[in-house]
């Protein structure tokens, strides 16, 4: 008698709670992989999320991580403190775990990028081997951990990077979007407007770049040892087309108000949070593009969702369309009412 039982492939997510990491674990599940998750407050996790496996343990846990990732075939490593605390000392040792774990299983490692990597002289368009001086500390960080995933590929572990730009959508916690331009929880009756007037601005749909990173992991054995790849996202010309969209979907014209960096600077010293997206601020004078070409040569398209579409799933998930039922819990940033209520 044939057996025709299939086994499924392993995956382990770390910061399968967060925005990129539960969406690529819902997409990984949807695609017949079996997800462990690593939790440190599991139960909980599994109450709010029943069909992954979790496992109570800590990224920063070496032992906890190669435990988990037992016969994994991939590890998603989408973890970051929450609110930036520590930041500079967490992060590497949580990457360095997963990478020991990655070469003791044999997996492969995906890992969600940005363009705090890249400093103004790799500016306006950015390709994947572009340089990368960065002239803040979180992007000095960044090329560090892709240096040790460089590192780590050329002694035998495969790696998968995608870059994208500012993340949003549901989830997305502690996003431009959700913090910056408009008020979770609230109607939406002003959008701020960090960038310099006329500046184009470089967004990614959460949903969109999980299905990116789905359709590539589809595609690992053609993959090489380290692979890399950007995202063009949505790319707002000018700088006030994120807004338009928004306008449209709330129906209205809501007043555009000028970022307040002058507040975010005042309290800089007191949030951390704060401190660490103020550093960002040069991403908003200038213009700043990562190509897709490589991935469209690889994919023959980049997964895209209608604007419009992912912006009323953004505000839905914000609760800015049914207010007061926001699931964000994220650190809101100064506004100008903020500003004037101080």
């Amino acid at each position: 008698m044939t057996d025709t039982s299939i086994v499924k492939p392993v995956a382990l997510v770390l910061g399968a709670t967060g925005g990129i990491g539960g969406h690529v674990a819902r997409g990984l599940f949807a695609r017949g992989w079996t997800v462990r998750a690593l939790n440190r407050n599991a139960a909980e996790a599994a109450r709010r999320e029943p069909r992954f496996h979790w496992l109570q343990g800590d990224a920063m846990n070496a032992a906890e991580v190669r435990r988990a990732a037992q016969d994994a075939q991939l590890i998603v490593h989408a973890v970051n403190p929450p609110g930036y605390r520590d930041w500079e000392k967490l992060v590497l040792p949580m990457l360095d775990n997963t990478v020991a774990a990655a070469r003791a299983v044999g997996a492969r490692i995906l890992l969600p990028g940005t363009v705090y990597n890249y400093g103004p002289d790799a500016f306006p368009v950015i390709a994947e081997d572009s340089p990368q001086t960065p002239v803040t500390r979180k992007g000095a960080i960044r090329v560090e951990l892709e240096r040790r995933l460089k590192a780590a590929s050329e002694g035998g572990v495969p790696v998968l990077i995608v870059r994208g730009g500012d993340y949003f959508g549901p989830g997305a916690g502690n996003s431009w979007f959700g913090q910056g331009l408009v008020k979770p929880g609230k109607p939406v009756t002003s959008v701020s407007r960090p960038n310099a007037g006329g500046t184009g601005h470089q967004w990614a749909y959460l949903p969109d770049v999980a299905e990116t990173m789905l359709r590539l992991v589809d595609r690992r054995n053609d993959l090489p040892r380290f692979a890399l790849f950007h995202m063009n996202g949505f790319w707002d010309g000018d700088g006030r087309e994120m807004i338009a969209a928004i306008s449209r979907v709330v129906g209205g014209k809501p007043k555009v108000r000028a970022f307040p960096w002058w507040l975010l600077a005042l309290a800089s010293p007191f949030v951390p949070l704060f401190r660490e997206l103020g550093e960002m601020h040069y991403l908003w004078r200038e213009e700043v593009r990562m190509s897709n070409e490589k991935l469209i040569e690889f994919l023959g398209e980049e997964p895209s969702t209608p604007i419009d579409e992912a912006v009323r799933a953004t505000l839905a998930d914000l609760g800015c369309l049914d207010a007061g039922r926001s699931r964000s819990h994220a650190l809101p940033l100064p506004s100008v009412d903020a500003g004037r209520a101080a």
